[in-house]
């Protein structure tokens, strides 16, 4: 779907459920990531996530807009077009519009591996493993007051 097409649903839709036009620009926003779209406030435009719509499809596509359409609506009318809003409610439910959209599958990282810092005491023996490097001068074996020593570092 291309920005032209969103732009021509976002129309269509606007007509048909809410008996207002929307004058303004609507269009994909590749860098959008955790939402759905979003309604700009000083530009009164529609941004979409495109991943969205590629992962889902049209329907979930469908729900976003008339979700955003709320926001749209609302705020030119000068009534309450906040999530928290008694009037932004009412009207999602009224058009039927989703409150949240799909969760996009976010590709799962590798686990940083720790580096752990060990360390012993040269008069005890104590061991001491720390994450942080640490500065051997500034600090003393919490048993005898003796010196601390690096030994190695492992993974």
């Amino acid at each position: 779907m291309t920005d032209e097409q969103a732009q021509k649903l976002v129309e269509q839709l606007s007509n048909e459920f809410f008996d207002r036009p929307f004058i303004h620009k609507a269009y994909f926003n590749s860098r959008l990531k955790t939402t759905g779209g979003r309604y700009m406030l000083n530009s009164h435009n529609i941004e979409l996530n495109k991943k969205l719509y590629d992962q889902f499809g049209l329907e979930e596509l469908r729900g976003i807009i008339l979700h955003e359409l709320c926001h749209y609506h609302l705020h030119i009318l000068g009534m309450g077009y906040r999530h928290g809003d008694a009037d932004f409610r009412n009207l999602l439910k009224k058009v039927g519009a989703p409150r949240f959209c799909s969760t996009l599958e976010q590709p799962k990282e590798k686990p940083m591996q720790k580096t752990i810092h060990i360390y012993s005491c040269t008069n005890c023996g104590q061991i001491y493993k720390r994450k942080r490097k640490m500065d051997i001068k500034k600090y003393c074996c919490s048993i005898c007051k003796g010196k601390i020593k690096f030994l190695r570092s492992e993974k």
